[in-house]
């Protein structure tokens, strides 16, 4: 929620130091993180614990960027969002043409979507008869973040089965195999078909990959700009008769907000 008080001045029209106020606001994003978080195991983002081999120009380590909003909200362990990293790489894989999943924060986007409404299917029809899920997610007696948890855990436990290593630790192609059974409709699961689960993990890794970064994916509108979509434009009104390709820079409704 904004702060209505934003555009007063303060300290009574005092000009506050700048030093100050910088560590205060630093300050504030590190408590936040941890006072705002309803889970403090989402503080562990993907990057904990992993060296970064990357050197700078002067041949000094070069550590990655800090983003304090990729942190973990739905999941409560890092094993079961290690698995969901890599699903959705293989889903949406980092090409020649841009980055894939990982690289535009989509494993973020599905934890931010899930930790809210659309994972506790709070405006769905939740009474029975259910299908267990032979057609669609909604079809099941389970909410979508009960599904997203039970079938990844399924996919680890394939994968230890066929190769002996954990689903995050295997090769792509094997990664790639047991995807592959469980949009066939291979592998039992409970309260769902993996069919469904599979198309539900698809839906939810496209969107992240295409949503407005507002809502957590699509970082830095890389996903846009791999298909020069120039995204929220408010109005084409200017050049809807123009006969050529107009390329544009990418706008996001947080562009719209005013700072």
């Amino acid at each position: 929620m904004a702060d209505k008080n934003t555009n007063k001045p303060e300290n009574n029209g005092q000009v506050a130091d700048p030093s100050r106020r910088n560590f205060v606001k630093n300050s504030g994003i590190a408590v936040g993180g941890v006072a705002g978080g309803a889970l403090l195991g989402g503080l562990f983002t993907s990057q904990f614990g992993k060296k970064d081999d990357k050197k700078s120009s002067s041949g000094a380590d070069k550590k990655p960027e800090k983003r304090y909003e990729e942190a973990r909200m739905f999941f409560t362990r890092f094993a079961d969002f290690a698995i969901l990293e890599q699903a959705t790489e293989r889903i949406f894989p980092e090409d020649k043409n841009g980055p894939g999943a990982i690289g535009l924060g989509v494993p973020y986007f599905i934890d931010k979507q899930l930790a809210g409404p659309y994972g506790n299917n709070v405006k769905d029809y939740r009474q029975g008869p259910f299908t267990n899920g032979n057609g669609t997610a909604a079809d099941s007696s389970l909410n979508r973040g009960e599904i997203i948890i039970n079938g990844l855990r399924k996919m680890s436990d394939e994968s230890m089965k066929r190769f002996d290593a954990k689903f995050d630790d295997a090769s792509e192609e094997q990664q790639t195999e047991i995807l592959k059974d469980f949009e066939a409709d291979k592998v039992q699961l409970k309260g769902i078909s993996s069919k469904a689960f599979f198309k539900l993990l698809r839906t939810l890794t496209l969107e992240g990959a295409y949503c407005d970064p507002l809502y957590g994916g699509n970082r830095d509108m890389e996903g846009w700009k791999m298909k020069e979509y120039p995204g929220s434009i408010a109005s084409y009104a200017n050049m809807i008769e123009e006969k050529e390709f107009i390329k544009m820079d990418q706008i996001s409704l947080t562009d719209y907000q005013p700072k």
